[in-house]
């Protein structure tokens, strides 16, 4: 027979798991209406003939996927979205990692540039990316006004930022590392100041220079965070279209085109809803695979 004291803790234990799922329910309802719902949408309608303005809808199979497939622009997506993931996740790995080993020294007004960092992460992209379009325009762009008067570059044969295929993808490349970089910068700080003080001061003692220490104790002691960093900003440039469709659209001539962008051009712009959710679940398992690597990776590298 149970006593009342066990009875009384079997009872409270099952009022902690009430209270558990109760203050649980409001993020569970959250990310399955904002995210469980267009998914399943998207899902379904990447199975069907839906367009806007459509009364119904049909089951066509996989038909969509076939024809994204065979489509030379969506050929041409992929293949920038891969270009512009690795080329500004490589930008700033790097350079998140100078401005964190730099922040991580006790300077004065530190607080202040680790503030003004912070700012193209907190401000609206969308006012940064118009910003830059003025920076970069063909006619008043600041940038090739100091190109000029620095003669590096001719005054009636300025660069088209915007209007090259290959300085169109340069320049949303650099834009989109711009944005990210105060984030990925946070992230290896934080890193940076796990790290016991005193294996660095004792490789110091030692004899080891500024490069040593950096490549034999610290990277491989923050090579989890580095992971962390990589994953998140890898998914945020597969998945993003903001910095592309605000400079450049996609142009000149698919130049700049990215997944994202292509799914937004086909299925909204175009009306073809069932094309677009087809171009956009194309990216889920590209990125489920992604993530599950990385993952794995940064376990295997775990400080223990």
């Amino acid at each position: 027979m149970t006593t009342g004291v066990e009875r009384a803790a079997v009872k409270g234990q099952d009022r902690g798991y009430l209270l558990g799922a109760a203050m649980f329910a409001p993020a569970a309802l959250y990310i399955l209406l904002i995210i469980g719902v267009p998914f399943a949408m998207a899902f379904m309608y990447a199975f069907s003939d839906v367009t806007v303005g459509s009364e119904g809808m049909s089951f066509v199979g996989f038909d969509n996927f076939a024809s994204i497939l065979e489509s030379p622009t969506f050929r041409k997506s992929l293949e920038n979205s891969i270009i512009f993931t690795l080329a500004s996740q490589a930008l700033v790995l790097v350079g998140s990692t100078m401005l964190a080993l730099a922040l991580n020294k006790p300077f004065r007004g530190r607080k202040l540039v680790r503030f003004v960092l912070l700012l193209p992460w907190v401000a609206p992209i969308s006012l940064g990316a118009i910003g830059w379009k003025w920076m970069l325009d063909s006619l008043y762009s600041v940038i090739n006004w100091v190109l000029i008067h620095l003669h590096l570059v001719k005054e009636f044969d300025p660069p088209m930022w915007l209007g090259e295929p290959k300085l169109a993808m340069l320049s949303v490349i650099l834009v989109h590392s711009w944005r990210l970089l105060p984030f990925s910068t946070v992230i290896i700080l934080a890193g940076l100041t796990a790290i016991p003080k005193d294996i660095p001061e004792a490789a110091e003692v030692d004899g080891a220079g500024f490069w040593r220490t950096l490549f034999e104790i610290t990277i491989p002691m923050m090579r989890p965070i580095l992971n962390v960093a990589l994953l998140f900003g890898i998914i945020f440039t597969f998945t993003d279209m903001t910095v592309v469709y605000v400079l450049t659209a996609g142009g000149p001539f698919d130049s700049t085109q990215v997944l994202p962008s292509y799914a937004f051009t086909t299925g909204i712009l175009s009306g073809d809803l069932a094309q677009g959710a087809a171009v956009s679940l194309f990216l889920v398992p590209l990125l489920a695979a992604v993530a599950y690597g990385m993952l794995r990776v940064a376990a295997r590298s775990e400080v223990v």
